[in-house]
């Protein structure tokens, strides 16, 4: 980070060539099969690369450290509810990026974040703390991980996957499609339960808690998996006009032979139905038409109405290592904010990442006619998305504030935020900070708690 120090005022000369020249080289690398790798070019992983395929090495002039493994299982204390301590609470921010110093760091931040900046001049910032290159995954994944990448295979269209059944499914993407796979197939542990909240603030930051009980169940803590990606299962806890209301979700590996299939279960009525708008650009559940259903963890579901490209490698500020915004010491009202959450709870880093971009096919439907994604090479969980209408005019941002559940050596989200330019308002989901538990782990499920049976039984209240 010491260039940021040193060079607040503007990003020196030489090192914008380096950064050109590497962001040129990662978009070269972006052959048209979909076909796995070579033997040859696999061996990187480990070596040059890390086990899941970012770069090892670090760059000092940006103050990326090289990867040394992530954080340890027992890299700090998990409590009685699920929380964990914070490995860098005693770190201050190297410097807050306000909008009167943000376009000297242009390079680093999206054209959504910037949009963010102009938008709330007076509150939006970034702290930016020391980059900590915290993620891993457990020794099983890792195996799984290097055998996909001379194995593994895009279906026709990209919709789907061949040769798969556990890991990072493509290392060594060749492909903007391939990326997002990585993604869609981020790594679960063998299924979890948690509380979590959705808030949809007025313009003035007032808001009304919706509660959510998730569960998930990934194919590898299936019994007798048959081509399916996950289950998973969202019931409503409060407020008490929805209390009881559940929503079933079938995701399928292939997504051409098996599309999604959804049901929700109406409380006020008894009746279970089958949900199809539960897709692509289908509301969100209780969202105030603030999100889409594929706006859900950054982005989920099909990927077959876009055409997607790989750009290559940028290095930006992302929001990680999220621990201080998901400490129980907090109250939601401490995170909402009028606009946007309360960014001096956020931490940045530097990273580096892939950027995908996805554009609406020719005759094709959705209300986002274009989406920038910017992916983390460690973790491979989406950072932030830039999201375009149908007049090319930047509509919504989504920042992913992650951390990574060193206990389980896993990667995934604090909370992620959706905000919508042109209204003023914004949607949180994922908070915890206020529930009974955090992420459970240790709960026991099985294949029949996911079926149409099963949504009824969720439901009764």
């Amino acid at each position: 980070m010491n260039v940021l120090i040193e060079k607040s005022q503007v990003l020196s000369g030489a090192f914008r060539a380096s950064l050109a020249g590497a962001m040129l080289m990662s978009t070269l690398f972006c052959p048209l099969a979909f076909s796995a790798v070579t033997a040859e070019k696999a061996s990187e992983l480990g070596a040059a690369l890390t086990p899941v395929g970012a770069e090892k090495s670090g760059d000092a002039g940006l103050g990326i450290p090289q990867w040394q493994g992530g954080l340890s299982t027992n890299a700090g204390a998990v409590d009685d509810k699920g929380f964990l301590a914070d490995p860098f609470s005693n770190e201050k921010p190297l410097l807050v990026i306000t909008a009167a110093t943000a376009a000297q760091y242009k390079d680093h931040i999206t054209p959504g974040q910037l949009a963010l900046f102009k938008r709330y001049p007076e509150t939006y910032k970034m702290p930016v703390y020391p980059t900590h290159r915290t993620a891993n995954f457990p020794a099983e994944w890792l195996e799984m991980t290097r055998a996909n990448a001379t194995k593994v295979k895009l279906v026709e269209g990209g919709n789907g996957l061949e040769n798969y059944a556990g890991g990072v499914p493509f290392p060594i993407p060749e492909t903007g499609q391939e990326v997002i796979w990585n993604h869609l197939t981020a790594y679960r542990g063998h299924g979890f339960s948690r509380f979590v909240v959705q808030a949809t603030p007025q313009q003035n930051g007032g808001f009304v808690p919706v509660q959510f009980e998730d569960q998930v169940l990934p194919f590898y803590g299936m019994s007798k998996p048959n081509g399916e990606l996950q289950y998973y299962k969202q019931v409503v806890t409060a407020p008490a006009r929805l209390a009881g209301n559940v929503l079933l979700v079938h995701d399928y590996l292939n997504q051409v032979d098996n599309p999604r299939q959804a049901w929700i279960y109406n409380a006020g009525q008894r009746r279970v139905r089958r949900a199809p708008q539960v897709a692509y650009d289908g509301p969100g559940t209780a969202s105030d038409g603030l999100r889409t259903a594929d706006n859900l963890d950054m982005f989920n579901g099909a990927l077959d109405r876009y055409d997607w490209k790989l750009e290559g490698k940028k290095s930006l500020f992302i929001a990680t290592n999220s621990y201080r915004l998901d400490s129980p010491k907090l109250k939601y009202e401490d995170i909402i904010r009028p606009g946007h959450i309360n960014q001096d709870l956020a931490r940045y880093e530097l990273h580096r990442v892939w950027h995908v971009t996805a554009t609406l096919k020719p005759g094709a439907r959705h209300i986002y006619a274009k989406r920038d994604l910017y992916i983390d090479e460690d973790s491979w969980l989406i950072a932030t998305v830039d999201h375009y209408d149908g007049r090319d005019a930047l509509w919504r941002v989504a920042e992913g504030h992650a951390q990574f559940y060193y206990h389980q050596q896993l990667p995934s989200y604090t909370l992620d935020a959706l905000y919508d330019l042109a209204s003023g308002r914004y949607l949180v989901m994922g908070m915890k900070n206020e529930e009974k538990h955090a992420w459970n782990f240790d709960i026991k499920q099985k294949e029949s708690d996911y079926t149409t049976a099963g949504l009824r039984q969720s439901g009764v209240r």
